[in-house]
């Protein structure tokens, strides 16, 4: 999510966009209205919506829809959404919203007070799960690289060469020395011979 997402309010009555712009604008968030779901689900996938103040009725495509497709798209499951309806807060529409993972259900006239907190609560807290997540990620591509081996090194996990007797020819290599210093100093068969006639 860009560092700017900010509150999408989704509603198809002008009057009460502007109430719920007026009443959130103390928080400094960033507001973008839409007037139908479809045109809420376009500017959720456009990857700016931090948190979505959403009616439950409107023509089309209606508040629960909405949620419903959020729900099935990665990017968007996660973002936090809260219900707003003007015909009361029954048990079927309870269950449905909750069912879908909605945050909360918040009836209209809405308080302006009580709305500030719990879209303060809700968009704060989704902003640090998503910071934590970031942290997390970064922790793991780190530990990643330096579990790699490097250019030219063993892993740390490879089994050890196998250890070497002598710089050639292994545990033979001292008898065959032997056999070199003994030619050099004249030990050769037919040197032998020739000595041993020179002596006779």
């Amino acid at each position: 999510m860009p560092p700017d997402a900010g509150i999408l309010i989704v509603d198809d009555h002008e009057d009460t966009l502007y109430a719920l712009e007026s009443a959130l604008t103390p928080l400094g968030y960033r507001l973008t209205r839409a007037t139908s779901g479809d045109q809420a689900l376009k500017q959720v996938l456009r990857g700016h919506v931090g948190l979505l103040l959403l009616d439950v009725r409107m023509p089309g495509v209606g508040g629960l829809d909405v949620v419903r497709y959020m729900r099935k798209v990665a990017q968007t499951q996660h973002i936090p959404v809260l219900l707003l309806t003007g015909y009361g807060i029954d048990h079927h529409l309870s269950t449905a919203a909750f069912q879908l993972g909605v945050a909360d259900l918040i009836a209209k006239p809405v308080d302006p007070w009580i709305l500030r907190t719990k879209v303060r609560y809700l968009y704060d807290t989704h902003q640090r799960r998503l910071a934590l997540e970031r942290e997390l990620r970064d922790l793991r591509a780190r530990a990643h690289a330096q579990d790699a081996p490097r250019p030219g090194l063993p892993h740390p996990d490879a089994p050890a060469p196998p250890e070497r007797h002598g710089a050639q020819g292994g545990a033979h290599a001292p008898e065959r020395a032997g056999e070199r210093v003994g030619e050099c100093a004249g030990n050769r068969p037919g040197e032998r011979e020739q000595l041993h006639r020179g002596r006779t």
